[in-house]
């Protein structure tokens, strides 16, 4: 079955859940369940994984065992959870470490902070398992190489959570550009707006929280060593070095189908600017940010396009957008559209003695993307966690392998460093590394 194929006919959850154990006996190691450990027992894994899980697991015969965290709240709230949802007697363990000497799991859903998605993925294949990774995947570049080594090294199935990639209508935008009807892109318009002053922040819990309640050394990994913050453990995608905030949650999405669609791995330069126009709440990661992206062969400099990617916290006007425009039209996936809208029309064709330029219209099969969609009920997730478990049992690599992920990183990197920098970002081929004034960009 063809992978777009395959996505079409797990749209709904309904088809999902019509599988059976039959139709995997033909899969080699069919028959033996595959045993999942939870490494963080997260907003996100309790609202979005748990309900694909549940409704696959029987049928594909994976079994969650395991829960590591280290906060004894989440250990005692997600065990509880767990064992109510999928009928089992999850173990938990203080931390990782502890789970994998248990030798109890052979995957893994990862869904820590950010800042510590990479470190987690590298222990999770050294220790013999399978990850669903949420993103970002890296906010270094030294996390980001040694991850990528890593796992290529192992040989395991990483999905990294970029759910779009799992999209009947992004599949069929990706085949549109390829096909070349739509000509070479020329500019790309992104847009993630958000009115949530709750957004990212726990008031009430980080009141509740002790130092003594959590391994504070433990989750700090390789950032700086600080004093205990309990908004830095629980609020971190407000604080820098522990997250970048919009690159890393957001445009880390949207830029990752740039990637797919124009088969570039990164942009060739990046310039940002914004600020914390409206939350100022001791954040340090701005509210409001736009960063503009040169893509393009490194070798020609004359050919390319640009992205611009604009998010704020302030205002939701705009929602979320992704707009690919061509000479001849353009590809809105946000209402799943192709038109020639934007076009070369005759009259302007004319007068420079060319011909019109317009795409035909169609419309993209599939579901739009909304910014409030943390909710569990996403399509695209559960086709994407479905695809993760089917690669498991196929050793095939999933929708989102590991070099998305890596990819995808880059470019967060590069909208972090020109955001704090105030310069013109670059990224060095050879070194592989996002330049800042000429030397590497580090925290």
């Amino acid at each position: 079955m063809q992978r777009r194929e395959f996505i079409q006919k797990s749209i709904l959850a309904s088809a999902a859940t019509a599988m059976s154990t039959t139709s995997y006996s033909k899969i080699i190691g069919a028959n033996d369940r595959v045993r999942v450990g939870v490494v963080g027992f997260s907003d996100r894994h309790r609202a979005s994984h748990v309900g694909p899980f549940k409704e696959l697991s029987k049928g594909m015969n994976f079994e969650i065992t395991s829960l590591s965290d280290i906060w004894n709240r989440r250990r005692d709230e997600g065990k509880a959870y767990l064992d109510k949802q999928l009928g089992g007697n999850v173990k938990v363990f203080r931390n990782n470490e502890e789970m994998y000497d248990a030798k109890m799991v052979d995957a893994v859903f990862m869904s820590t902070a950010d800042f510590q998605h990479a470190l987690h993925t590298i222990e999770a294949v050294q220790a013999g398992c399978d990850v669903y990774a949420e993103k970002p995947l890296s906010e270094t570049m030294e996390d980001n190489r040694a991850v990528l080594k890593a796992v290529k090294a192992s040989g395991k199935i990483v999905q990294i959570g970029s759910q779009r990639r799992s999209g009947e209508n992004y599949w069929a935008a990706d085949e549109f550009i390829k096909s070349g009807k739509f000509g070479p892109i020329v500019m790309v318009e992104l847009m993630w707006n958000v009115n949530q002053p709750g957004r990212w922040r726990r008031p009430e819990l980080t009141k509740d929280l002790k130092e003594s309640d959590v391994d504070w050394v433990r989750y700090q990994l390789n950032r700086p060593k600080v004093a205990f913050d309990p908004r830095k453990y629980l609020e971190y995608r407000l604080f820098w070095p522990y997250s970048s905030g919009i690159p890393g949650q957001w445009m880390s999405h949207q830029i990752d189908t740039v990637h797919w669609f124009s088969g570039l791995s990164h942009p060739r330069s990046a310039v940002a600017n914004g600020g914390i126009y409206q939350w100022k709440d001791g954040r340090t990661n701005p509210d409001t940010l736009t960063v503009v992206f040169d893509y393009g062969p490194a070798n020609d400099p004359t050919s390319g396009f640009q992205v611009q990617f604009t998010s704020r916290f302030s205002n939701s006007a705009g929602e979320t957008k992704e707009l690919y425009y061509s000479n001849g039209g353009m590809i809105n996936l946000d209402t799943n559209e192709i038109s020639s809208t934007g076009g070369l029309r005759e009259r302007e064709a004319a007068a420079m003695g060319l011909k019109a330029n317009l795409v035909a219209s169609t419309k993209l099969e599939g579901i739009k993307v909304a910014t409030d969609a943390n909710t569990g009920g996403d399509p695209l997730t559960f086709n994407h966690i479905k695809n993760w478990m089917e690669c498991v049992r196929s050793r095939k690599q999933p929708n989102a392998p590991i070099e998305a992920g890596y990819q995808h990183s880059i470019a967060t990197i590069m909208a972090n460093a020109a955001y704090r920098t105030g310069q013109r970002v670059t990224f060095d081929e050879k070194t592989q590394e996002v330049l800042a004034g000429g030397k590497p960009f580090k925290y």
